[in-house]
């Protein structure tokens, strides 16, 4: 593998995901309940629709948002309770690009972590 042609790929994604970061976790107040409808820029391809109240729905939405979702939609759609209550399994289901900043921006998500993530 060409490391001089992945680092900065890696780079430009790391600064893309922390650009969208909230100061602090509890900024992220959306939705504990009910149906969310995400908007087509975060959606632009398949599934738009997802239930809170549905544990695979409710991570496959929070997967989707922080791949995809700008600084508002972080903070109006993700809501800091459920991230941190999904971080130990959704950690393992998104980038490790993406994992790596939310871990180094907010220690708290690491101390609910798992420390051995490929037992799950």
């Amino acid at each position: 593998m060409d490391t001089t042609i992945t680092a900065p790929r890696a780079e430009v994604l790391r600064d893309r995901y922390r650009s969208r970061l909230p100061e602090r976790l509890q900024e992220l107040a959306g939705p504990v309940e009910g149906n969310v409808d995400l908007p087509l820029h975060i959606a632009w391809s398949g599934r738009t629709s997802y239930s809170l109240d549905r544990p695979k729905s409710r991570m496959t939405l929070y997967r989707t948002v922080l791949a995809e979702g700008l600084s508002e939609d972080l903070v109006a759609l993700l809501h800091h309770q459920l991230l941190t209550e999904q971080w130990p399994v959704l950690r393992r289901l998104i980038s490790p690009y993406i994992c790596e900043v939310w871990e180094d921006a907010f220690p708290e998500l690491l101390r609910i972590a798992p420390a051995d993530t490929a037992a799950a």
